[in-house]
């Protein structure tokens, strides 16, 4: 192991449009971070045009119509425009279902884990399992494929526990229960009645630890590594970490009480270990590995893996890089991350999620926004859930846009974010208002 550093166009596009003067990245994903990682590509001398799938209308991207759960249409585009030299691939869902796998079996260049190596995510129970192997430090757990087993686990435990979904469920499928009557109609939610669909089909019970969570990402090329800045997001939907989970309300980077002690001790413990046991496992790791992890104390310990970037926590950290993030994709690609220096802004970063309401349950779409224009140069607004409607956008989802900037130090982060977010509007929008507030 080498030294870590914290170092809608038609199916077939018309090559008289292409640029000749770069490589052609198709990005996989419509999101936020989608958004921040084309955002950080453009930035690239060597990349040209850059492909959605689906991509959004605000992320500035030729949308190519595909979903990015359509393996078989994304394959056969990639095939069918020789532009395209290298596809990033961002979300879960088509990771789990083999993109990655199915791209480089036809000889073309991608970014992202072998389904086998994002099992880590898309299977709770194998990750849990996986860390007892190889003596990373988590949470004791049970997993249970039959309800009624795990009630009588949940009888005989400790509360507060923690009910997870087996599979990915957009990263709602966790349920905090203070007790057990809470904890046997999780077990029901997830496991009778489908809440999550077939991500519910096994359930992982565990231990509730408690401490402050961290976000902490590492590009990994199969055998060498190197650390991203550290991150924390705010999960629940409203102020003082209150009401349902959501997929991300807002983050800021780098956690300030993560010390150099505390990553050293990570990296040795349970960061290193994670990488050399996937090439044990026969399925090494090179993409985006992320680790979700709880901290108490000098006591760390792994919550979650995940096999990609994560959405918000990749708004806040990517504008903080400051080298070529297409260069390191190459390099994670080929193997060759030894031989990459990575460089990163003396910066504060902090971004909010501007929401439609109801969400994360119900919400409308189609809401005008307005107060894009006025905000300033110097903020990022990474669009999610938007459509184009004439010059402007409406509303076409949950999480909406995500407000980011940086500075010299939090306060100041967090004054030019609020200052700006106040300045969009749109029916029915809000936001949290403590994104970050411990910073300062």
């Amino acid at each position: 192991m080498s030294e870590i550093g914290i170092k809608k166009v038609a199916r077939y596009v018309d090559l008289r449009e292409i640029k000749v003067d770069g490589d052609g990245v198709l990005v996989v994903g419509g999101g936020g971070r989608e958004h921040a990682i084309v955002r950080k590509l453009r930035e690239s001398a060597r990349v040209g045009n850059i492909y959605g799938a689906p991509g959004n209308a605000g992320m500035d991207v030729i949308e190519t119509g595909l979903s990015a759960t359509d393996i078989d249409g994304i394959v056969d585009f990639v095939a069918e425009n020789p532009d395209i030299k290298f596809t990033v691939v961002a979300p879960d869902d088509p990771l789990s279902m083999g993109l990655v796998d199915r791209l480089t079996e036809r000889g073309f260049r991608a970014f992202g884990p072998t389904k086998a190596a994002a099992k880590l995510e898309w299977s709770k129970a194998y990750a849990k399992d996986f860390m007892r192997r190889y003596g990373i430090p988590t949470a004791a757990y049970g997993t249970f494929a039959d309800a009624e087993k795990a009630k009588e686990f949940v009888r005989n435990g400790k509360f507060p526990t923690v009910v997870k979904a087996d599979g990915l469920a957009l990263g709602k499928g966790v349920i905090i229960c203070a007790d057990e009557a809470e904890a046997v109609a999780a077990v029901d939610e997830i496991m009778s009645d489908k809440k999550f669909g077939a991500a519910g089909d096994e359930v992982v019970i565990e231990e509730f630890l408690t401490g402050y969570e961290v976000s902490l990402l590492a590009f990994a090329d199969g055998t060498d590594l190197a650390l991203m800045l550290t991150s924390c997001d705010h999960k629940r939907a409203f102020d003082g970490d209150k009401g349902p989970n959501t997929g991300g309300m807002g983050a800021y980077s780098p956690c300030p009480v993560f010390s150099a002690e505390l990553s050293e001790k990570t990296v040795e413990t349970i960061v290193k270990p994670t990488v050399a046991a996937m090439q044990k496992e026969g399925a090494p790791f090179k993409g985006v590995l992320y680790f979700g992890l709880m901290v108490s104390g000098d006591d760390v310990k792994v919550l979650e893996y995940n096999a990609r970037f994560g959405d918000p926590e990749t708004q806040s950290v990517l504008p903080l890089l400051k080298s070529d993030l297409y260069e390191i994709m190459n390099a994670v690609a080929d193997g060759k991350l030894a031989q990459t220096n990575i460089e990163w802004y003396d910066k504060k970063s902090i971004n909010v999620v501007l929401a439609s309401g109801g969400y994360p349950v119900s919400y409308k779409k189609g809401c005008k926004i307005s107060g894009l224009e006025g905000v300033d140069n110097d903020v990022n607004v990474y669009y999610a859930g938007v459509k184009r409607d004439g010059d402007g956008f409406t509303t076409n989802g949950g999480r909406v846009l995500c407000v980011q900037a940086m500075a010299d130090d939090f306060a100041a982060a967090r004054k030019k974010v609020y200052d700006n977010i106040q300045k969009i509007k749109f029916d029915g929008s809000f936001y949290r208002k403590d994104i970050g507030g411990k910073t300062v």
